[in-house]
Formats: structure tokens, sequence, C-alpha cells
């Protein structure tokens, strides 16, 4: 698929310019959104997303074994989901990229407790208001 320049793509009442994705960013968008597609490795980058954890806490708060975690998490941090440094001898996750930050908010802000699709936001997106920053 070649690149065709800038379009007007709608987003609720806002359109905004974008640039027709590349094949490239087609296969690592897919790929990104594959890893997230197991509901085990999505609650992991959640939790890390919400602070910094060892896998033994990850793995307790995920519902799976220590190897488990360690496994998800090692593929998650390889395709650059969830980073993590060492503490003494152990490793410490988060999530430290606003554009995944931003992903995991938006799914659950989409996506009611019930599992139902959540109401449309009071205001249009891209508004500050819709974030409460205003």
């Amino acid at each position: 698929m070649a690149q065709t320049g800038p379009r007007t793509a709608q987003d609720g009442q806002n359109a905004r310019v974008t640039a027709e994705p590349t094949e490239q960013q087609l296969d690592v968008a897919a790929r990104t959104f594959a890893l997230l597609a197991a509901p085990v490795r999505l609650h992991l980058v959640t939790l890390a997303a919400a602070g910094e954890h060892d896998v033994g806490t990850l793995s307790e708060k995920a519902g799976v074994s220590i190897a488990t975690a360690s496994q998800h998490l090692t593929k998650l941090r390889l395709a650059g989901l969830v980073s993590a440094r060492r503490d003494g001898r152990r490793q410490i996750y988060t999530v430290d990229d606003p554009h995944v930050l931003t992903l995991i908010h938006q799914i659950f802000d989409h996506v009611a407790p019930d599992g139902t699709l959540a109401p449309d936001p009071p205001f249009p997106l891209g508004d500050p208001r819709a974030r409460g920053d205003a």
C-alpha cells in the first residue's frame, strides 16, 4: 500500500489530517495488537502502566505463575510495550512510553467495567475537558 499523502479522517465531531499508514506501520501495529490480544498480556501491561512492579507482584495480581508472567513480560519488553530495570536481583517492570499509556487508557475508557462499550464522552475527542485536563 503506497502512502498517498495527507487525508482527512473524522473522529466524532473533530476532523484531523492523517497520513495513510505505510506497510511497515501496519505490520508493527498489527503485531502490537496481536500481543495485546492475549488477556494475560493486556492485564500485565495495564498493571505495569499503573506503576512499577516486580514479576512476583505482577504474576500475583494477574493470577498467573511467575514463569508465565515472566514469559509474557519478555515478549512485551522486546516489543517495547513495557520497560524493565534492575533493582538488585529483581527486574522492575513499568510502562513509560506515553503512546502505550494512551493506548491502554483509551481502551479502558472505551470498555465499561461490565464489558459493554462505554458511553461517548460529553466532549468531542481531542477536547482537553474530555481527559479532565481543563
